[in-house]
């Protein structure tokens, strides 16, 4: 300020000197010279507040001081004409306004810059006062770049003061910072397998009916959970679930719900003590039994833990595992009817499957074994109920599974006792085919390796069986050989008498074996006579045979003839 008056003081001497010299009409003069230069010095001083350089990432910023009108009570922005600090800013570049160093006093603010994946939360300072139980602005009804002009937003924008609706995304942006707040929020992201569900605070779009959400459902027991959704653009929960994707929605405005549309595996697991008795068989053959504890924490992530069913006075721990989905049509009924889907888990899903099981569990005429040998009977009947209950609060049960349920071992010993003595008197069974089976290959074995031997004592077998046969035959032969040869003889004995047939019979035998030893024949050196009997023969053979036994049986013959005669 204190250039400027001087400027203006130098200017106003030597326009008033350049005044006389031009009166004299002496241009030439030191005075005149003097003069020029003053009013050059005061016009330099005068530019110099003038012009205003703006840089390339800043905004030039004006706040009226002199020669102005006060603004209005209440105001902030102050509008051509009236002190303050000004809706008009200074773009990029130079400029050339008179007097604007002494009139303003200058601000420069760097240019606003949204990055990706966030949004720009818009607060006017001045503008119309919002309206009764309207905490936000009304949404922009004419392009953002306008409306981010102050003058503009203050005349014929007619922008509302306070919290603005509408929101500026990624970008710079060249502000009046005298009006504007800018706050950076996040950007909202839904991701794959997930949808947003809208609870908005304001009335948006164009006008509609919207319903009253206290009166949307009767609330009668049995019936589905009351459910106050709205149509897109009113206040409440809307109707209409937002897909994947990023959007640029007012905070203020618009809270969002991220519900999961995949599928959800919710587990009742751990929590007790596990007991076993095992069995055990020694080597004499005994079955010796030991107890076994274990404690079951319940796993990270499980959504509790197994559930405790009495039945028939023995407490069974059984797990279970449930996997729900949210189509997502359903995503906003479970956000207005109960808030998530852990809030459903916990008041809706698990006391209905722990009710369900203790309900089947208390029924008289259900056993323990049940939960073993009918486990798929009670799968179906607890799906069925927590189905239905399920639907109300607008989920989808998919599937229901029992885990293994912890028997009480007391009662499995008896059937794990049956099944090992089973098992042993198979294994008994099988190592008593194994010995026959080994033994039959020992022998087979031991056969291969005399497989020679045994071949020559077939052969021999069968030779000797086919020597018996001929044997046999011969012997029939022979037989009846000898029956023919006995029949003739008793023919000849009948005719000749047994005694004469006896010397012919050994005649015979002498004369087969003289043919065969032609040595024994010799020529008789003894002339015998007699009467017609074989005295002679024999007197002969006995001198040739010298005492032998033939000749002794020979020569003896005739006296036993000759006594037999006597006798008679």
């Amino acid at each position: 300020m204190l250039v400027a008056l001087l400027s203006l003081l130098i200017l106003a001497v030597g326009g008033y000197l350049l005044f006389l010299s031009a009166k004299s009409g002496d241009w030439l003069s030191k005075k005149a010279i003097g003069a020029l230069v003053l009013t050059a010095l005061g016009l330099v001083g005068i530019g110099s507040r003038s012009f205003v350089i703006v840089g390339a990432d800043e905004v030039g910023h004006l706040k009226r001081v002199y020669l102005a009108s006060d603004m209005p009570p209440g105001q902030v922005i102050a509008l051509p004409g009236e002190k303050g600090p000004r809706a008009e800013v200074l773009p990029p570049g130079f400029h050339f306004m008179p007097f604007v160093r002494v009139l303003n006093e200058l601000e420069f603010f760097p240019v606003v810059s949204i990055p990706e994946g966030k949004l720009g939360f818009l607060v006017a300072k001045d503008g119309i006062p919002l309206e009764e139980r309207q905490y936000l602005a009304k949404a922009w009804t004419i392009p953002s770049a306008q409306m981010m002009d102050a003058v503009q937003f203050l005349t014929d924008g007619k922008g509302q003061k306070g919290p603005q609706l509408s929101v500026l995304t990624p970008g710079l942006y060249r502000l009046n910072r005298y009006l504007w707040d800018v706050s950076v929020a996040p950007a909202l992201d839904v991701p794959t397998g997930h949808v947003a569900v809208i609870r908005s605070n304001i009335e948006s779009g164009a006008k509609q009916e919207c319903p009253d959400v206290i009166r949307t459902a009767g609330g009668r027991t049995g019936e589905a959970v009351a459910t106050p959704v709205v149509p897109k653009g009113c206040i409440g929960v809307w109707n209409e679930p937002l897909p994947p994707g990023r959007y640029y929605l007012n905070p203020r405005a618009y809270v969002p719900n991220i519900v999961p549309t995949r599928l959800q595996t919710w587990t009742y697991k751990g929590g007790y003590t596990e007991r076993k008795i095992n069995l055990r068989v020694t080597d004499s053959g005994k079955v010796e039994q030991s107890e076994e504890r274990q404690e079951l924490p319940v796993p990270e992530g499980a959504a509790d833990r197994a559930i405790l069913v009495r039945v028939e006075g023995w407490t069974l721990p059984v797990e279970m595992r449930v996997v729900v989905q949210v189509h997502p049509k359903d995503a906003p009924l479970v956000v207005a009817a109960v808030g998530d889907l852990q809030k459903i888990e916990d008041n809706i899903i698990t006391p209905v499957i722990r009710d369900i099981l203790r309900t089947i569990g208390g029924d008289p005429k259900r056993r323990v074994l049940d939960f073993i040998e009918k486990r798929d009977e009670i799968t179906a009947l607890v799906e069925k109920a927590v189905a239905t209950e399920a639907v109300k609060a607008g989920i989808t049960i998919q599937e229901v599974r029992m885990g293994e349920p912890a028997i009480p071992p007391e009662l499995l010993v008896a059937r794990l006792r049956e099944q090992l003595a089973t098992q042993l008197e198979e294994t008994y069974k099988q190592e008593q085919n194994a010995q026959t089976q080994r033994i039959e290959v020992e022998r087979q074995r031991a056969q291969a390796d005399q497989q020679p031997e045994l071949v020559r004592a077939e052969i021999a077998q069968q030779a000797a069986t086919y020597r018996r046969e001929q044997l046999r035959l011969e012997g029939e032969g022979e037989k009846l050989k000898q029956m023919e040869i006995a029949q003739g003889q008793k023919a000849v004995a009948e005719v000749l008498g047994a005694e004469r047939t006896l010397q012919l019979q050994m005649l015979d035998k002498i004369l087969v074996v003289a043919a065969e030893n032609p040595d024994i024949i010799k020529v008789p050196s003894v002339q015998v006579a007699g009467s017609g009997g074989l005295e002679g023969g024999a007197a002969v053979l006995g001198s040739l045979l010298g005492g032998s036994n033939l000749s002794r049986m020979l020569t003896e013959q005739p006296k036993v003839e000759a006594d037999g005669a006597g006798m008679k």
